[in-house]
């Protein structure tokens, strides 16, 4: 075309490439029952109590959704010992996360985010041609002082996963509390805590407390992980009622769906499936964990739902002959990761088979 029509920022942009999924795999290669551990996803599958809640409410998706999400919102201020002000809703998380760009950057704006971490927070600033910094980790963890030193007077945005996805990392409450207290008090910090459910680390920070207290600190939670929702798209966050007010002018109308409100709030009631994820995800932790030191395959002790390998072979291939073998996992190169594989804690049976699959691999 001659009339140049995308602005120079959006063609910048390198999007996002989701994990393949399990019927296209299927499909190419010409496989039956695929084992899919690239995603993160909930092994279990969804909250049983969702799925009741979302046949309750099947026949009513002619009507458009409560655009406040009043009661989902209520239950969770009271589940969290916050005001409903408190709490916005969004299609996932990472529709929360796009919004915070767009409310809080302009083009003379900078946000710091770490290098190796989830990459929407990058591609969120880029849409909104804001300017980077990009902070490297340290020992696949998020090197807070460093970030902290990066701040500069046009800094106005940070964001923070912890745990730390692809790296199952986490930064502890008293680090936190140091990064919070030595940078300006107008910078607003975005702390992603998708995986919050599987934290058993007492030293993991307290994040409704800054809000409680008034920070600028706005922490994100989703349905996608503990709940097996993630095909439903909503997350939420909470932050200090004036933050929620500019987030909620920039919230795209209709944003989540009348069956994603009431899965949620069903799921929020489902405290055994909760507690059967986190032992599930527990024990398969420490399966992985003695089978990878047995076959001698570096990887990073994780927090999270995940384990991120260090392999010594090109991991691409790796990945290659896993796919052929019906295990999907996820190479990291486009995370400046080259040497790394992330693979999804699962259910012992496809843990087994991952392995099993793995050795055959190296």
């Amino acid at each position: 075309m001659k009339i140049e029509l995308v602005p120079e920022h959006i063609k910048k942009i390198i999007p996002y490439l989701p994990g393949k999924p399990l019927s296209e795999v299927e499909r190419e290669l010409g496989l039956k029952d695929v084992v899919k551990l690239a995603s993160n996803e909930n092994p279990l599958g969804p909250s049983p109590l969702a799925i009741e809640a979302i046949k309750k409410h099947i026949n009513e998706v002619n009507l458009y959704p409560d655009n406040g999400v009043y009661y989902l919102r209520k239950k969770l201020a009271s589940i969290l010992n916050l005001s409903m002000e408190q709490v916005i809703i969004g299609n996932g998380t990472t529709d929360i996360l796009g919004d915070i760009a767009r409310t809080f950057l302009g083009p003379e704006d900078y946000a710091i985010v770490a290098d190796q971490t989830f990459l929407v927070y990058r591609l969120a600033v880029q849409a909104v041609n804001g300017n980077l910094i990009t902070v490297p980790l340290k020992n696949y963890t998020y090197d807070l002082p460093a970030m902290a030193k990066a701040v500069t007077p046009h800094t106005k945005l940070v964001y923070i996963a912890n745990p730390n996805n692809p790296t199952g990392t986490m930064v502890t409450g008293e680090e936190f509390d140091r990064f919070l207290n030595s940078i300006p008090e107008d910078i607003v910090v975005a702390l992603d805590e998708a995986y919050y459910e599987y934290i058993q680390d007492p030293a993991y920070p307290d994040s409704f407390k800054y809000v409680r207290e008034g920070r600028p600190v706005i922490v994100l939670r989703t349905f996608s992980k503990i709940y097996g929702l993630a095909g439903l798209r909503i997350g939420y966050a909470v932050a200090p009622e004036e933050l929620i007010r500019y987030l909620i002018k920039v919230k795209c109308l209709f944003n989540t769906s009348h069956l994603a409100q009431v899965g949620a709030m069903a799921a929020l009631d489902d405290h055994d499936f909760v507690t059967k994820g986190k032992r599930v995800n527990k024990e398969g932790y420490q399966f992985l964990s003695e089978e990878l030191k047995k076959i001698k395959v570096e990887f990073i002790p994780s927090v999270g739902n995940f384990i991120l390998l260090i392999l010594q072979e090109d991991p691409y291939k790796v990945y290659q002959k896993l796919l052929r073998k019906g295990v999907i996992v996820r190479p990291m190169k486009m995370w400046n990761l080259p040497q790394e594989l992330r693979v999804t804690i699962g259910t012992h049976q496809q843990n087994l088979r991952f392995i099993k699959a793995l050795k055959e691999s190296l």
